[in-house]
């Protein structure tokens, strides 16, 4: 039975999906309950997994489903799976409360609740998958469902961005299915539990790093990593907010576990692919939080942010590489990591929501003030910022903690000899390390400035700043309790590390093979609270020192936000859209011109000599050479018959029959029926070879 409930997990919501749009195109209310009921009934059924895995001796369940889409589809159950899954349905079922006020005054909403229900049936299709043939389908479902968020508003910046989003996702896909291609053919398996065994066996490793970064490439793109994280700043300022919570805290994991499949399962204590993943990680996390603390409108900060946190795990995910069999800490903070930016980016979201159904704006000068007398917003929202800038007590500041001491223990391996340095030396660490703490300290900066500017500072206009302080029914009950709970997870879990943060690593630590012992972590000894302190500090001197003076200005004798950042390093507008779209194809327009050159003057070539027509008596007026014969045969018979009274043109005859079958087949040949027919045709012959001769 307990196999059976993953076939549920993703089938159910998809199909509820269809539902709720039916149910919508009569009464909206009802869709609405319907939809929360959904949602809460994935989530309590995961949960009852989740407990059923814990006491029963944590059995892998696994459900095989052969024959669907050729390799048939493979489910299973650990527990990094459950970890995930449970983290995926929570978040689904907060933002179903949520987007029910949220979506009051929108026209479109019967679609986005369908795509929200298919989308959640085809991420647990993702982390539920078994191996990466059934991860892939799911991911591109996942992909193209997901894709209807961001164009909700069908507004012209969110079709760009929509667009953006699911070109990203398109080609990442067919990048990734070749590096699929690779690895079943070389390696005779997908199966993620086969790959660790089937890599170590396989000498020739340069095509295994082939295969790698071809789905490193579509992996990355999801998980937004540098440089194919260009549709995360501009997808979350146009997709409404409880999307950008998934699309932020779930969505971009789904990227991560690719990578992790990867990292974990392919090169396991390589520290080639582990250098790779740092670099990608450091220039991804320092890259995020420079934008973020640019950023002038809320959910773009937030955006920007979760690249930078990305980045954080990704140098999680490098130093599994690099510390070989000394990498407890780093499994640890990866895996936590990974956990408490979903649950951050849930809730910071969810609180600009709250901001932006009530004033319909989130450029920061304008909403600056909102929060000042609401107290639940402005708590929820501090224990989002607080747990994201690694604040003690708070959750994020154990993974950070981890991920920095990961760091550490490897300059600390390398300065005594156990290790070898591939490309990091103990300098380049050291300044890796520094690269982290600042990174951090730029977390604080841009949280402390979104936290001042909604709920600290007034709004320059004073008429304004009255109305908002006049509002007291700014959220309902359902919405304020899609925020109050992730918020109180926090403090929970950063003041009881031991007990609930290690007993989520060591449940999820089961995806990594071999298994990893964790060993006893003193979370608040000074060696381990300097780091955060040091992150603090930092912050606090980037705020006041930089973001305070130099990204503010006088306007009117009142101190206004400014975006100072260059639009010429936009590389979306200033380089990906001009190279794939003006460049390359005058490149290969250019190109193209010289071999239909060549093609013709070959061809003419051939015409006047090989194939150089035969002198004629006269000129053919119509017809051919056929048509001429042929018609001249059947007029002589036609003249020496009975009937050679009656006038009658044979080789006139042909010749129009042969025009109206020449303009036919040329109308055929132009039209979608022949070129699906030629398709057709064509599928069947690689099938026919495939079965007599594959």
């Amino acid at each position: 039975m307990n196999t059976m409930i993953l076939l549920f997990l993703v089938t159910i919501p998809m199909l509820c999906g269809i539902v709720s749009f039916i149910i919508g195109r009569f009464n909206r209310k009802l869709r609405d309950v319907f939809v929360i009921l959904v949602t809460g009934g994935i989530f309590i059924c995961m949960s009852i997994l989740t407990r059923n895995y814990l006491v029963g001796d944590a059995y892998v369940y696994y459900l095989d489903l052969p024959g669907i889409c050729g390799l048939g589809l493979h489910f299973t159950f650990d527990g990094f799976r459950a970890v995930y899954g449970w983290i995926a349905t929570f978040m689904w079922f907060m933002t179903a409360l949520l987007s029910r006020e949220y979506f009051g005054h929108y026209n479109t909403e019967n679609r986005y609740f369908m795509f929200f229900l298919l989308t959640l049936g085809a991420t647990l299709g993702v982390f539920l998958s078994a191996d990466l043939y059934t991860t892939f389908i799911f991911f591109e479902i996942m992909s193209f469902t997901s894709y209807t968020w961001v164009a909700q508003d069908e507004k012209p910046g969110a079709l760009r961005a929509a667009g953006t989003y699911l070109a990203v996702a398109v080609i990442g896909g067919l990048v990734m299915l070749m590096g699929l291609f690779l690895i079943y053919h070389n390696l005779g398996t997908l199966t993620i539990t086969d790959l660790y065994g089937a890599a170590a066996r396989f000498s020739d490793k340069r095509v295994i790093y082939a295969a790698a970064l071809c789905m490193l490439f579509g992996f990355g793109a999801k998980a937004g990593a540098f440089p194919l994280h260009i549709w995360l700043p501009k997808a979350h300022p146009v997709a409404p907010a409880p999307a950008s919570a998934l699309l932020s805290g779930i969505l971009t994991k789904s990227g991560i576990f690719g990578v992790l499949v990867i990292s974990a399962d392919i090169f396991y204590h390589d520290s080639a692919w582990g250098t790779l993943m740092l670099t990608i990680g450091v220039i991804t996390m320092v890259v995020g939080a420079v934008l973020a603390l640019f950023s002038i409108d809320l959910k773009r900060t937030l955006a920007c942010s979760s690249v930078s946190q990305i980045g954080f795990i990704l140098i999680g995910v490098g130093m599994l590489g690099l510390l070989g069999e000394e990498n407890g800490l780093a499994v640890r903070g990866t895996l936590l990591h990974m956990v408490n930016h979903s649950l951050f980016k849930l809730l910071l979201f969810m609180c600009a929501g709250v901001v932006f159904m009530n004033l319909h704006k989130l450029d920061l000068n304008e909403i600056r003030g909102f929060g000042r007398k609401k107290p639940i917003l402005k708590l929820c929202f501090l224990s989002g910022a607080l747990g994201i800038g690694g604040i003690p007590f708070f959750n994020g500041y154990v993974s950070k903690t981890l991920l920095h001491e990961s760091i550490v223990e490897y300059k600390e391996l390398l300065e005594e000899g156990h290790l070898s340095a591939l490309l990091y030396g103990e300098h380049m660490m050291t300044a890796i390390e520094w690269i982290f703490l600042v990174s951090g300290g730029l977390t604080v900066a841009y949280m402390t400035k979104l936290f001042i500017c909604i709920f600290v500072e007034k709004n320059k206009d004073a008429a304004l700043q009255a109305k908002y302080d006049g509002m007291k029914q700014y959220m309902t009950i359902e919405s304020a309790t899609a925020i109050i709970l992730p918020a109180a997870l926090f403090p929970l879990m950063g003041s009881l590390p031991n007990k609930i943060m290690d007993s989520v690593a060591r449940l999820g630590g089961t995806f990594f093979n071999p298994p990893v012992e964790f060993h006893e972590m003193h979370y608040f000894s000074w060696v381990c609270v300097k780091g955060g302190l040091t992150s603090i500090a930092i912050g606090i001197a980037i705020y006041i020192c930089i973001a305070r003076p130099l990204l503010m200005k006088k306007e009117d004798g009142t101190r206004v936000y400014v975006n100072r950042w260059p639009k010429v390093l936009d590389i979306e507008d200033y380089f990906y859209r001009p190279i794939l779209l003006n460049f390359l194809p005058a490149v290969c327009g250019f190109f193209c011109r010289i071999l239909d050159s060549l093609v013709d003057g070959f061809a003419v070539l051939l015409r006047k000599t090989l194939y150089k027509d035969s002198p004629l008596p006269y000129e053919r007026e119509e017809g051919n050479v056929v048509t001429e014969k042929v018609g001249g045969v059947m007029q002589w018979f036609h003249d020496r018959g009975k009937k050679k009274d009656e006038p009658k043109d044979y080789r006139h005859s042909l010749a129009m029959k042969r025009e109206d079958i020449r303009e036919n087949v040329s109308l055929i040949s132009r039209s979608m029926s022949f070129g699906l027919m030629l398709f057709c045709v064509g599928l069947l012959m690689t099938l026919i070879y495939l079965l007599l001769f594959a």
